[in-house]
């Protein structure tokens, strides 16, 4: 049964690539993460860019565009206080305050069924400017 079907009223999809990009993100860490935008004229959600697993944050943030919103995930690897080292994924829904009330609230009505689609996300981070997905956020969520 496809997704698409069962629920015509909010009418966004969500295209197959964008599912296999994330699992090779979360099964293979082929990329370090994956900006997700809303095709308007397909009405479904594509994958804009990926990031390779040498990729830093900065330039994770970097490539997100200033006035619009996107859906991203993030791999974030990091050390525990007994020293193991572990990964979280992170799904960041990115809304800044400059973007149009319509992509706004499109992504905002889209988002939870996304969601839905990427299993095994640890943290969902909303972010409305840079400050509110620091690192230094990630951190304290992924501890």
């Amino acid at each position: 049964m496809s997704l698409r079907g069962t629920n015509a009223s909010s009418g966004m999809g969500v295209a197959e690539q964008s599912k296999t990009t994330f699992l090779e993100l979360q099964r293979k860490k082929v990329h370090r993460y994956v900006i997700f935008k809303i095709d308007e004229k397909k009405k479904e959600v594509v994958v804009e860019k990926t990031g390779g697993p040498a990729e830093s944050y900065d330039d994770f943030t970097a490539s997100l565009p200033e006035n619009d919103c996107r859906y991203a995930v993030y791999d974030f690897d990091f050390v525990t206080s007994e020293n193991c080292q572990k990964s979280k994924i992170f799904f960041i829904a990115w809304s800044p305050s400059v973007s149009r009330i319509r992509a706004k609230m499109l992504y905002a009505t889209s988002k939870d069924r996304f969601r839905r689609e990427l299993e095994g996300i640890h943290y969902e981070i909303q972010a409305t400017d840079p400050t509110e997905m620091d690192l230094e956020v990630l951190r304290d969520r992924a501890n």
